[in-house]
């Protein structure tokens, strides 16, 4: 699939457009989920309540009607309406099915919010329990959108343009068969860097630091730092470290002359076979990916819920041994009392508590 670029900023038309017809939400919806049907009725319910639009692509209409969902006021995208007549974007299912949806909305500036029915879900806003709180921010308007860096890329066969394509996550370049490498000649900026045999390479974003590159070996790289990931795929080198580069570079590769070629994946959703010998440009895209947020939580934060880290700091460690202290205190002097309390109740006890007098009789 050949893309061009082009800004995906939304025109003074286009807003005025929206602002003069009803709101429209497209619902973008994991197909194969069951989960994803309970969770598409309510959205649909909470919609029409405040009297939103729902909108669907063409090929999710067979199976919603399979599901038995009721999408009769349904309008229907590309027919009823187009991308700019869209408020937001709404994704029920997991990375891949938000992955979807921005290939939809790619040149409409339309911000994507994403309720995880997934595993992981890292791009995905809420998760499935938070969905009609999501869905009444998506009502009120109160969500802020943050513009997430994309990939484009082109290849090059003997000086002639084969294709263009852009990715949210990763480009990777990789072997057409399990059995045997590619060679590749990497240069940064037209700046010869390094060549070897791999399984392949890639080129990722921040964004897609979570996901393929970090399988790979990749660092993790906060989402709101500019910057390319440079990952090689079981490269047979001494040097073959993933890198983190300027968002303004340039990565080139060019295939040797291998008899199978490469195949070349954008987001591991759209591939395309590399001739021998292609060259292939990697470079930030002039159009942004745009994500809905409903809070500004911490970075660190999803990731220790997401991987589910060991995360005790020391300073809730210290909390924890002070109330762990304070228990055992407690229980300390609460046994204490109790063993009290038993002695004196017990025979000797009591006469303990009598005094002298209170045995034997008079002494005098």
């Amino acid at each position: 699939m050949a893309v061009s670029e082009h800004s995906a900023q939304p025109t003074q038309h286009a807003r005025q457009r929206r602002a003069t017809q009803p709101r429209r939400v497209l619902l973008v919806v994991h197909p194969k989920r069951e989960v994803a049907l309970k969770s598409t009725q309510t959205t649909l319910r909470l919609l029409r309540e405040s009297h939103l639009v729902p909108v669907f692509a063409p090929d999710a209409i067979a199976p919603l009607r399979e599901w038995g969902i009721d999408i009769d006021d349904a309008e229907v995208l590309g027919e009823d309406c187009t991308g700019p007549d869209l408020e937001i974007v709404m994704v029920l299912g997991g990375d891949g099915t938000i992955l979807r949806a921005a290939e939809l909305v790619r040149f409409d500036a339309t911000p994507i919010i994403g309720v995880n029915l997934g595993h992981v879900g890292f791009l995905a806003e809420s998760e499935r329990g938070d969905l009609v709180d999501a869905v009444q921010h998506v009502v009120s308007r109160t969500y802020e959108v943050e513009e997430r860096l994309a990939l484009n890329v082109r290849v090059f066969s003997e000086d002639r343009l084969l294709f263009q394509d852009w990715a949210l996550n990763e480009v990777t370049i990789e072997k057409p068969r399990s059995n045997k490498m590619i060679t590749v000649d990497v240069s940064i900026n037209d700046r010869p860097f390094t060549a070897f045999g791999c399984d392949g390479v890639m080129v990722s974003t921040p964004t897609g630091s979570t996901a393929y590159a970090f399988s790979a070996g990749g660092p993790i790289v906060w989402p709101n730092l500019e910057a390319l990931l440079f990952v090689p795929l079981n490269a047979h080198a001494l040097f073959a470290r993933p890198l983190v580069i300027s968002p303004y570079s340039s990565v080139n590769v060019q295939l040797g002359d291998d008899a199978d070629g490469a195949i070349s994946w954008c987001d591991g959703r759209r591939s395309q076979t590399l001739p021998p010998g292609s060259l292939i440009q990697v470079g930030r895209s002039t159009i942004p990916v745009r994500l809905a947020r409903l809070r500004r939580g911490s970075f660190v934060d999803r990731l220790v819920n997401k991987f589910s880290l060991p995360s005790l700091s020391w300073q809730q460690h210290a909390m924890r041994t002070r109330e762990t202290d304070e228990a055992l205190r407690e229980a300390q002097q609460l046994l204490h009392l109790t063993e009290s309390a038993s002695v004196e109740q017990s025979p000797a006890g009591q006469a303990d508590a009598a005094g002298p007098d209170a045995v034997g009789g008079d002494r005098t």
